[in-house]
Parts: structure tokens; sequence; C-alpha cells
């Protein structure tokens, strides 16, 4: 079988990550990287003598050689760079979020399914063992009645020269929140604050709502002294941990939760609240690189024309979420109906 020929274009934070894994993925080989800096162009020479290394991204996005591009740029460059790649009749990886709009990433899914070709986003943390493994704990009924999605995503971090916190840091719960439980949202509110650049929120704080009482809640920032990566659901029968900056127990299921009885004692209702604490398991879990298994669902995807987990559509439901969060902080925390 032969390989599938890949470009990629960006080699800044992100770029040599899919670099070095689209390299040692059997399946694909990276035939050219664009970056405008100099510097950068010469890291990539040095590491891989053998890879074409041009200032110019249409060089790749032309090169009737390369199969797929990879677009790993700033945010306000991905729609211009994945639809002239799909008008050239090459499949396309974006780095997150897909778009920075949902119209952009609609034209883009639109634009891929017409010209049958794949479009990815690399919503990395979807492909991690962690997040399958409680992806399987949901769908089998492990965790009962699903409650509430806590998410806190915070570092002294690296501010973005075109978006702020909300478009970097989120994607990546926002992701995990619609892969894992799969519900319809129905309302997002969030509140921000700008303490270093003008109109550029570093923290913030967002809540969706969906049907049946579920609520989520993402705390994101880069204005923290620690990094915190951590994600909780409850259920009514047990409650998940993903903890990422863990070595090893990344996640841990407790066996903890509440029941309440509703009595009637000589015509007054009460409540009756009991506690349950159990076994704490923390299920040894695959080591296998994230982004390993994003390549390789990228060549699966190409190559058979399946839909990988992340494609468009899903890409473009996290933009949606995105941009009424985005609207709520505009109207001071309102809530915004989706």
């Amino acid at each position: 079988m032969s390989q599938l020929q890949v470009g990629v274009i960006g080699y800044g934070y992100w770029g040599p990550n899919l670099v070095r894994n689209f390299t040692a993925c059997p399946t694909t080989h990276v035939r050219a990287v664009a970056d405008r800096d100099p510097k950068r162009r010469a890291a990539v020479k040095g590491l891989y003598p053998t890879i074409d290394v041009v200032e110019d991204p249409s060089r790749i996005l032309t090169d009737p050689a390369i199969d797929a591009v990879a677009i790993v740029t700033p945010l306000s460059t991905h729609f211009a760079f994945a639809k002239a790649a799909l008008e050239n009749g090459k499949h396309v990886l974006v780095e997150k979020p897909l778009a920075a709009s949902s119209k952009e990433c609609d034209e883009l899914t639109q634009l891929a399914r017409a010209r049958g070709l794949t479009l990815m986003v690399d919503h990395t943390f979807v492909y991690t063992a962690a997040v399958q493994r409680i992806k399987a704990y949901v769908d089998a009924g492990e965790l009962g009645r699903i409650l509430y999605f806590d998410a806190v995503r915070i570092n002294l971090g690296l501010f973005q020269p075109d978006s702020n916190v909300i478009w970097d840091l989120s994607p990546h719960d926002l992701a995990i929140l619609d892969y894992v439980l799969g519900f319809e949202p129905r309302w997002v509110a969030a509140l921000g604050a700008c303490h270093y650049k003008d109109g550029v929120e570093n923290m913030a704080y967002i809540t969706v709502g969906f049907d049946e009482s579920v609520v989520a809640h993402l705390h994101v920032n880069w204005v923290s002294p620690i990094k915190v990566r951590r994600i909780m659901i409850a259920g009514s029968k047990k409650m998940v941990v993903y903890d990422d900056t863990e070595p090893s127990e990344k996640i841990k299921l407790y066996d903890a939760g509440m029941g309440v009885s509703h009595l009637d004692r000589e015509g007054a209702p009460s409540m009756l609240v009991e506690y349950r604490t159990g076994d704490v398991l923390a299920p040894h879990l695959d080591r296998t690189e994230a982004l390993s298994r994003v390549t390789q669902s990228f060549e699966i995807a190409c190559r058979t024309g399946i839909p990988p987990l992340t494609d468009g559509a899903a890409g473009s439901r996290v933009v949606r979420l995105i941009e009424a969060a985005q609207r709520s902080l505009q109207a001071q925390g309102s809530k915004v109906m989706l």
C-alpha cells in the first residue's frame, strides 16, 4: 500500500509534533513543510534532511504529488488555507479550532463533502486513551444518569496574537464534552476578564446547559500560577475524574454518589438524603501518544472515506459553542440560546 503524501503548513508550536508523528506513521510520508520563518525552515531541514522545505504555502497547496495537507497556523488563516487545499483536491487536517466562525466551518465541511475529501480537526484529547475509556463508561451506563460536567484548564499561558483564551483553550474541553456526552446543548453563558491586552479575555468561565438539568462548566485561564488539566463527570451511580497532569493514574472512577428519598411523615413531606462511598478504580491505560492516533485516524479516513471521530461537523459544533460564549461575554454573561 502506497504511503499518504502529506504537506504540513506551519512549523511553530504544534507543527513539529505533527511532523514527528506523520514521519513515524508507516502509512504516511511528509513530503514538504512550509513556514515563512527561516529559522524554523532550518530546524526542519536539520531534523529531516529528505523533506522539502519551502517558504510559500502555495507550493504545498498546488503540488500534485501531495495527497493531504495539515494546517498548523494561526486561527485567522485556517479557513483560507483549508479551502485552497480542498479546492486543489487534497484531504485536510486542521489544528483546533477548525475555523474562526461556524459559517466558515460549514463551508469547509460542505466543500469537502462535495469533493469526496476528508476534513478533520485536530481535537487531540478526543484520541487519548483516557477520554476513550471515559466514553466507554458513559456509553455503557457505568456512571448512570449524567448530572454535570466540570472542567478546569488553566496555566501561566501563551497569549495568542489573534484570539482570546476561549478560542485558545476551551476547544479542548468542548470537544471532549461533545464527544463523550453527545448531548444537544441548549444555551451558553460566559463571563471573562481582560487584564493585560485590551479586548482580549485572558480568563473566562463558560456554562453550557442541556436538557434534563445537565450542566457543563468550564474554567479557562492564561494567568494561573499552576497548570491544571482536570475534568470531572458526575453521574447518579458513579463519578469519574480525569487529570491529564497525572503521570500514570490519569482517570479515577469513584463508586460514590447520593440518593434522595421523599417521605411523608404525618402529612408533612420531608426529604432523606443518603450518601454512598465505595471503591476508587484507577484503570490501566494504553500509553500510545494521542497525536499518533490522530495521524493514523487521518490516514485511515483519507484512504477509506470513513469520517473520523473529529470530522468537519464536530469542528463546527465546537465552534458554535465558542461563538455563543463570545456573544454571551459581550452581553455580560447573558444566556445565549442555541
